[in-house]
């Protein structure tokens, strides 16, 4: 009797699950040092404005400890640490880890810690965080039901869970031209910019098989959290998802 083995979707191939972690590995090694600069033509600037509205949401608090899944090159790590967190940026891909240490040496953050960390079975005490964040990030994992238990297990009684990730806007009009825009152009501008058209259709591809957002919302309920809630930006072009471990 022949089994089937399981396969995980990378973007709209189906690959094992090891194929998958390998190849998202190469697209963020690929990708990293322009990783910035892409985001702010993709988004035409406007992911700079999801984050400020993002970590507004966290309300980071002097002396917090939050850790930032696929922190990557800190965008989301600085903001929280101005704030006065103290913030551990994991992310598994190396390449990201050093373009974000870089980043920081540069603007004198020097309180970050920075770790090698696979958010699926992260090496992290239990209950040793006040929040988790997670910013275009959870939607690469390839086992997502295993980094929402993971980021349940690492928080303390009373800790916040935070997701910033791209979902499906229900906009009339909207949702066809940002795909048009998405599908067609982005492919094109990672070519010009970055030398690597593949990896950008990866990550758009990888945009529309992700959960819609009540989809997404029952996964984080179903790892444990509680008060679980979610908020569209732009008709759902993008959400921030929470929940609370109580």
């Amino acid at each position: 009797m022949q089994v089937e083995r399981e396969t995980v979707s990378f973007g709209y191939e189906q690959v094992a699950p090891e194929e998958k972690t390998r190849r998202v590995g190469a697209v963020f090694a690929s990708v990293a040092k322009r990783y910035d600069i892409m985001n702010d033509l993709m988004s035409a600037g406007a992911h700079r404005l999801w984050k400020n509205d993002f970590v507004a949401t966290i309300n980071p608090r002097p002396g917090e400890q939050i850790l930032d899944m696929a922190g990557g090159t800190g965008d989301i790590a600085f903001r929280m640490a101005r704030r006065g967190a103290d913030v551990t940026v994991a992310d598994i891909n190396p390449a990201m880890l050093e373009v974000g240490m870089e980043r920081a040496a540069e603007q004198g953050l020097t309180s970050l810690v920075w770790r090698e960390e696979n958010a699926e079975v992260l090496t992290l005490p239990d209950r040793s965080f006040d929040a988790y964040t997670i910013a275009f990030g959870i939607r690469n994992v390839t086992d997502i039901p295993a980094a929402l238990r993971e980021a349940h297990r690492v928080l303390r009684f009373g800790g916040r869970f935070f997701c910033l990730e791209f979902s499906t806007t229900t906009w009339p009009g909207f949702a066809e031209l940002y795909d048009l825009y998405s599908e067609k152009l982005v492919p094109r501008i990672g070519q010009a910019v970055a030398g690597d058209g593949d990896s950008y259709r990866y990550l758009i591809e990888s945009i529309r098989r992700f959960p819609p957002m009540p989809e997404f919302a029952a996964m984080i309920g179903e790892a444990g959290f509680s008060r679980v809630h979610y908020r569209p930006i732009l008709g759902g072009a993008v959400a921030v998802h929470s929940g609370w471990k109580v």
